[in-house]
């Protein structure tokens, strides 16, 4: 072997430089393999930069398996207890990164998220981890033990081969299909991708009367689907020009299926029904101003004037008592039919991917093609909002990590 084959032949090969591609790099780099880390983005890691408002929500105390979706949903569980949250904040505390809980469960950085992209860089630093950024592959091929990579860097080799490119939201940080492509380059099933964690938009007729109720917010419990697919969400929704957003209907666009509508209690935890008739006597307030002290002035107005017209100048004394128990099952059960998504560009993760039944759980290998791994957003595993999808990244990084340090040479 030439000192240039030697200079461009690896043990692994990780594509794409993110949250799971550093996280497996620098594992298998700390246990003794000669790793390169290949990334097309002229700029490390945009999706960690962003995220959590620049402070990146690093992961979520409570993440489990219940806080993921996938055709396969057990897939998730080995990588997840063999990497859990404690590990990560571990490895964040060795660092001197200070954090803090910000809600139900949610660990951000105290300063910027620039210090757990730091952090990953020296991790890779520490195995010795080499850089090819930034690098387009241009194609990936079968070779003599393991695979060739044609690259605008120049060919190089890999004895294993990690695809951890992620998925398609966000495509103006440098998100692509690419992992897609190469799993469907090597015969491997990719479920459906689509948007996930994502506002809902509708059609501009239905949504104009509340489309002047852009920036409103309140707290709602958000549901959609029936049965044991049913799923719901107690967070904050927020009023858009197209549509909604907020935590809520982040979480729920992630169960949502096109052509379903989705449900809102806008009143929760409240038996509005009851409340209502019971505040009847002797009352002289407008039922405007009754509902503007259960929600913003200006959704109780437009909501008498769209849902209920008729009834913004009411007094609540003067409304039957049916017309008032109409009121209240509308407001408990406000069932809307959305006419999409906002799409990959306000998504924050892709739902779908590289069909998890293809690979092995232990260790994120292709069982049909050895040698060859996918972790990451790139796999048909996605998660609630809230930290949950950075864990699964440094779960199935560490998990793949390990394996390819085990892997006979």
């Amino acid at each position: 072997m030439t000192p240039a084959d030697r200079r461009d032949a690896f043990d692994v090969a990780v594509v794409g430089a993110g949250a799971a591609g550093m996280m497996a790099a620098a594992v298998a780099g700390q246990r003794g393999l000669r790793v390169v880390l290949l990334d097309h983005a002229g700029k490390l890691a945009e999706k960690i930069r962003i995220s959590g408002g620049g402070r990146c929500n690093f992961t979520n105390l409570g993440a489990g398996p219940a806080n993921f979706l996938s055709q396969n949903p057990d897939f998730c569980r080995s990588a997840l207890a063999g990497y859990t949250s404690r590990d990560f904040i571990a490895l964040v505390r060795s660092h001197g990164i200070a954090w803090h809980e910000k809600h139900r469960g949610q660990l951000f950085c105290d300063d910027s998220s620039e210090a757990i992209i730091a952090m990953l860089r020296r991790e890779c630093g520490q195995g010795g981890v080499a850089w090819r950024m930034p690098c387009v592959v241009a194609s990936i091929a079968r070779a003599d033990q393991g695979f060739a990579l044609e690259t605008s860097m120049g060919p190089l080799r890999a004895r294993q081969l990690v695809m951890a490119c992620g998925g398609m939201a966000l495509p103006q940080v440098g998100a692509t299909d690419f992992a897609l492509k190469v799993a469907r380059q090597f015969g491997v099933k990719v479920i459906e991708p689509r948007p996930a964690l994502v506002p809902l938009t509708f059609d501009a007729d239905q949504w104009r009367p509340f489309g002047a109720l852009s920036g409103v917010a309140l707290e709602a419990d958000v549901s959609c689907g029936e049965g044991r697919g049913r799923a719901a969400f107690l967070e904050d929704v927020l009023f858009t020009h197209k549509g909604l957003s907020g935590p809520a209907i982040l979480q729920i666009s992630s169960f949502w299926n096109p052509g379903e509508p989705i449900r809102l209690d806008l009143a929760p935890g409240r038996d509005l029904d009851d409340e209502l008739v019971a505040a009847k006597p002797g009352s002289r307030q407008q039922l405007e101003t009754v509902l503007a002290a259960l929600w913003p002035k200006r959704l109780a107005q437009q909501w008498l004037a769209d849902e209920d017209p008729g009834m913004g100048g009411a007094r609540l004394a003067d409304v039957p008592d049916k017309a008032l128990r109409r009121l209240a099952r509308r407001i408990h059960g406000w069932s809307l039919a959305p006419s999409g998504t906002a799409g990959y560009k306000k998504a924050e993760v892709m739902r779908g991917g590289v069909d998890t039944r293809a690979l092995d759980q232990k260790s994120m290998q292709v069982r049909a093609v050895p040698g060859l791994y996918f972790v990451g957003e790139a796999v048909d595993v996605t998660g609630w909002l809230g930290g949950y999808n950075f864990q699964w990244a440094w779960a199935s990084g560490a998990a793949c990590g390990r394996a390819l340090a085990a892997a006979p040479r």
